[in-house]
């Protein structure tokens, strides 16, 4: 079982808070999508592979909590887990955390499938990728039920 792994590290500017002064939920996923191309690359997906093998990435599922406020200030690390490889799809979690607190602020879970882009549908991942995928898979607490 892996332990979860930083995927992103960055930080709330002014311009990602909305009226009430946190950040807009826009920006949650923008910073969550950020960490899922790092993932992908971690386990042999790279932007640079999948267009030389005409393959992408599709999510087809997500689902987001939000746990506590960012401010303009904050800083922010995205760690992940894969919880479950499948033939066609990774089924993973990325948790948003305040870096000087280490509180979770977000958390989302993802579906994505692994497509052949000329025929835009689901393909099977390489056995190589879901090799290394596989052994990122560890586990995490959610905040929801199922």
């Amino acid at each position: 079982m892996s332990a979860p792994f930083e995927t992103y590290r960055g930080a709330v500017y002014p311009w990602h808070c909305d009226h009430m002064g946190h950040m807009n939920v826009m920006w949650y996923v923008g910073k969550f999508d950020e960490a899922t191309w790092h993932l992908f690359r971690m386990v042999g997906l790279s932007s640079a592979w999948l267009k030389a093998n005409g393959r992408g990435m599709a999510a087809v599922e997500q689902r987001i909590a939000y746990q506590r406020e960012l401010h303009a200030g904050a800083t922010v690390v995205v760690r992940s887990t894969v919880l479950e490889v499948r033939e066609k799809v990774i089924r993973f979690v990325h948790q948003m955390v305040d870096a000087e607190t280490d509180a979770v602020s977000a958390t989302t879970l993802l579906v994505a499938a692994h497509t052949d882009s000329q025929l835009r549908r689901a393909t099977a991942l390489p056995p190589q990728v879901a090799e290394q995928a596989r052994a990122l898979v560890g586990t995490v607490a959610l905040p929801w039920r199922d």
